[in-house]
């Protein structure tokens, strides 16, 4: 693996008085200790205990946090092949300052913020390199790496000079097994059963999770191999899904008053499955202490398959030129509120989507040391190459264009409030089950009119991404003052990403004109949620060709989506090992300084709009824009430990960071429109990338104090401060759009931009930071420490608040479709991802085989990163959630039967959905209800 910071030891204190700090945290931490010693019995010789399950975890990664020189935090497998939770991403979300963001699509843990900012912050490593992503990000998607392939995780939460790819935020490095480092030959099976979506309303799925790991040594020990593979099939069933359009209750005209009434809705039942194999493959070959090699490989696949079901439509108000407005009887008004009602011309929309993907991910790595004297030479080789395959595919059915108004249906509910719009009961007049009622066709003129229908869309976008990477370290033990060791090294890094595909409007095959129909395949049908209005389903899949024909769009908006990125990043660093006494305090720690250069292209399509007519290839042509740049920055940083005797440490990190902008942001293309979501409206709007953009860059300091009890557990307090000098924000600036226009190019015709070609470019550019500060709390206590009644107990707590400075302009987060995120709610949002408080507890009893565990999650309300239909970033207000999780479990301890263990587990107990909201948290938009999951599992370790 990659060279990472060496965990030096704090020295042992001196014989000495305690300095008046450290009395006084003896007396307040370790009281109960001590009391208990007082009644301790006569020494005497024990045997050997071997520490397994929970409590080897835990004390493995208090043994590492304890010995590093960084601030860290470690999770360390129960045993091999045991991670403590079933994905990585679950596993960091039980770290103090860690707070989990749920997928919308699934459920399952899956972006990380650390201290409050957005996944985007924070660096992830791979047995210490950087390694390729399928996603728009650069760090890779956790949910790729099972945990049944890794044996440890640590998350630096200070840099380090040597630490090559870290982040602003932290640092996530994840580990695969070292065979030269067990003692044995050692093979772990493990087979669990899963019941998915239990109490969510709808069918509960099912799904199965395998692995196996292999280890021994070979050749007097010289050798070593390791393998690890593992599989995951899941179908979940199915989730309940709730969209009220952002809580829009218009007021309509009801007998000469102005009356609200929900102003529309989607209801979806949305079904599932998926697939995830993953194979570790380390090979380790030491023939003497001068040299070691270590070879590992690492492939990833899987498949996702969404389908989704439901019913959708505007009420009052029309939602396309074929959907009249419609007029409001039998209603009863309360308060200016229609709470029941009926409205005509109901055009509703029947949605039949499936979404998949498809990804693979390999690794691989070599590294070599060579020890000659009192130098150690490394070398580090690394080669990642991913790739996503997405298909997008929407249908809709219903009514075509041009049935008469007499024809439509009515909409009518009762129970509305007006603010509870997940609570409203609706009934339908139209048959939506009825597949000569619910054709497949362009329902309500979304392609503008008949001359060019869309009865549906695709798009088919891949994303790619290689990194190689090349590293040479230089380490030597020395004594000169205080420096005890020091590292040189220089890494250099080539990354290569990009995000091409097609996408466009579906029409149907040989329809005579633009509101053509066909009749839906199948007889199936479903629920749309938990609405209980039943429509028509089918699976869209394999219908290009034989039912639409996709008529791919070129226009500006379309074009853009298609870049690519390459990054040339050279790193040089040199790091000291320090250790000495400073006012009469032993310290260890280290010093150093990282030289970064970077140079950056990208390109992207840009529309010539003087010559645009259309958006075809004819109509609309376009050429590729290459721009980029190059900077340096140096970082040094500082980590120091001190032992304040007793068992106690007081760490302090300081050091400035860097974490390079998110690839899509640096895409070099650029479109434009009339909108009129404009600080003056209407203006022309642009929405561009920047290939010039440069990193986020922050100065950090940190201090930890942390008291230890043996092996067993410790209290910390930490907290922390950063200043971010260079933020990139969405800033929308006044901009000529002259030289891409033409004569034909729509121009503002009302306002103080009318008829003029100047507008508003957004685009993402480098402005003033701000300030970030917060603390975290940390216990890990063993019962046995407050009695030995207790023994096998543990308790693991621990709270994070964080708080910014930063506000950002919501006018910057703009979809060149949908307008701003959060248009008419607020005029500026804190930093995607911070949630102020988040709070994690565990509970633990493991003794005699026995094993039960319960933990929660909780974080408050925080701006979530989402993929809209389009699989482009969103961001939109999350409700605060507590995720709570159990197991219990048992070992068989002798017999025939021992390594063979049982678990259970029981993840999301509560059935907490997932919720967004725009203005008011109280005001549900969008509520998805994904149950509860069950998992059965045996392993068995020889």
């Amino acid at each position: 693996m990659a060279h990472l910071p060496a965990a030096r030891a704090p020295r042992q204190p001196r014989a000495r008085g305690l300095h008046p700090i450290a009395n006084a945290c003896v007396l307040l931490l370790i009281g109960s200790s001590a009391a208990q010693a007082q009644e301790a019995p006569t020494p005497q010789t024990l045997d050997t205990v071997v520490v397994t399950g929970i409590r080897k975890g835990v004390e493995d990664a208090i043994a590492t946090k304890r010995n590093n020189t960084s601030i860290v935090e470690a999770i360390s497998s129960e045993d091999i092949g045991k991670l403590p939770d079933v994905t990585v991403a679950e596993s960091l979300g039980r770290v103090s300052g860690i707070a989990v963001q749920r997928s919308k699509v699934n459920g399952k843990a899956a972006g990380v913020s650390v201290r409050g900012m957005a996944p985007a912050f924070g660096g992830s490593l791979f047995n210490g390199r950087e390694v390729a992503s399928t996603s728009d990000a650069r760090s890779p998607e956790f949910d790729l790496f099972p945990a049944e392939l890794l044996s440890s995780i640590l998350i630096y939460k200070t840099p380090d000079a040597s630490l090559v790819g870290q982040g602003l935020s932290a640092t996530v490095d994840m580990r695969t097994i070292r065979p030269l480092d067990h003692g044995k030959r050692t093979i772990a099976a493990n087979a669990r059963r899963e019941r998915i979506g239990v109490d969510s309303g709808v069918e509960v799925g099912e799904g199965n999770r395998y692995s196996l790991v292999y280890v021994d040594q070979f050749a007097n020990r010289t050798l070593g191999v390791a393998v690890a593979l593992s599989s995951l099939r899941e179908d979940n069933g199915g989730e309940h899904r709730f969209d009220s359009w952002g809580g829009w209750a218009p007021q309509i005209d009801h007998n000469g008053q102005q009356v609200t009434v929900p102003g529309g809705f989607k209801y979806e039942t949305q079904r599932r499955q998926s697939t995830r194999d993953g194979a570790v493959v380390t090979l380790q070959y030491k023939p003497n202490i001068e040299f070691k090699t270590t070879a590992d490989i690492f492939y990833g696949a899987g498949t996702e398959k969404t389908k989704q079901t439901g019913l959708e439509g505007a009420i009052a108000f029309g939602a396309g030129i074929y959907d009249p407005n419609g007029q409001l009887s039998n209603a009863t008004i309360s308060g200016g509120v229609a709470t029941s009602g009926t409205i005509n011309n109901y055009k509703g929309v029947v949605r039949n989507h499936m979404f998949s993907n498809k990804d693979r991910l390999l690794s691989l790595g070599l590294n070599s040391e060579l020890r000659t004297g009192d130098w150690r030479w490394e070398v580090d080789a690394a080669h990642s190459r991913g790739e996503k395959n997405i298909s997008n595919f929407e249908t809709t059915a219903g009514q075509p264009g041009n049935v008469p108004q007499s024809s439509l249906a009515t909409i009518s509910w009762t129970g509305f409030n007006g603010s509870n719009f997940a609570d409203v009961k609706y009934t339908t007049s139209g048959n939506f089950a009825d597949r000569n009622f619910a054709l497949l066709t362009d329902v309500d003129g979304w392609g503008g009119g008949p001359a060019t229908p869309q009865a549906g869309y695709a798009a088919l976008p891949t994303i790619a991404d290689k990194v190689t990477s090349l590293r040479f370290t230089a380490h030597n033990d020395l004594e000169w003052g205080p420096i005890v060791g020091s590292r040189f090294g220089i890494n250099l890094n080539k990354r290569d990403k990009s995000r091409l595909g097609d996408e466009g409007r579906l029409s149907v095959l040989n329809g005579s004109d633009g509101y053509a129909g066909v009749k839906m395949p199948g007889e199936g049908t479903a629920l749309a949620g938990a609405s209980g209005i039943s429509v028509a389903s089918w699976d869209p899949t394999g219908s290009l060709g034989s039912i639409y024909a996709l008529n791919r769009w070129v226009d500006a908006t379309v074009l853009s989506r298609n870049w690519t990125v390459g990054e040339k990043v050279a790193t040089a660093y040199a790091v000291a090992d320090v250790a000495g006494d400073l006012a009469g305090l032993p310290y260890t720690g280290n010093i150093g300084v990282q030289l970064v250069h970077t140079s950056q292209t990208a390109s992207g399509n840009q529309v010539d709009l003087a010559k645009c007519t259309g958006i075809t290839v004819e109509t609309c042509p376009y050429v590729v824009r290459t721009d980029g740049t190059s900077y340096n920055h140096l970082l040094p940083s500082l980590n120091l430990t001190f032992d304040l005797g007793s068992q106690q440490l007081l760490r302090i990190g300081a050091g400035k960071q860097v974490a390079r902008a998110n690839l899509d942001n640096m895409k070099a293309s650029l479109d434009f429109s009339v909108q009129t979501a404009t600080a003056l409206q209407p203006a022309l709007t642009g929405f561009a990338g920047n290939p010039r953009l440069k990193p986020y860059a922050a100065k950090a300091l940190d201090v930890s104090y942390e008291k230890y009890f043996g092996k067993h557990g410790y209290v910390a307090l930490a907290g922390f401060f950063k200043k971010l000098d260079n933020y990139v924000i969405n800033s929308p600036r006044q901009f000529d759009f002259k030289p891409y226009t033409s004569p034909t190019t729509p121009l503002p015709a009302t306002g103080p931009y009318a008829g003029s070609t100047v507008g508003f470019l957004t685009q993402p550019v480098n402005g003033n930071g701000g300030n970030m500060h917060g603390f975290e709390f940390t216990l890990n206590l063993p019962g046995s420490m407050l009695h030995r009644w207790l023994d096998g107990f543990g308790t693991q707590v621990s709270h994070s608040y964080t708080d910014s400075s930063i506000r950002l302009p919501t006018a910057g987060f703009v979809s060149p479709q949908n307008g701003p995120v959060f248009r008419d709610s607020v005029a500026e949002i804190g930093l995607p991802g911070l949630s102020k408080n988040v709070t994690t507890l565990r509970l633990y009893y493991e003794r005699a085989g026995f094993q039960l565990a319960w933990a929660a999650h909780k974080r408050s309300d925080f701006i979530g990163q989402i993929l809209d239909y389009r699989s482009d970033s969103q961001f939109t207000f999350i409700k605060g959630e507590t995720i709570v999780g159990a197991q219990v479990g048992y070992e068989f301890q002798s017999g025939w039967l021992k390594g063979l263990s049982v678990l259970l587990q029981g993840h999301n107990m509560t059935n907490e959905p997932f919720q967004e909201y725009t203005t008011d948290r109280n005001i549900v938009t969008n509520k998805v209800v994904y149950g509860k999951t069950y998992r059965l599992g045996l392993n068995y370790k020889y």
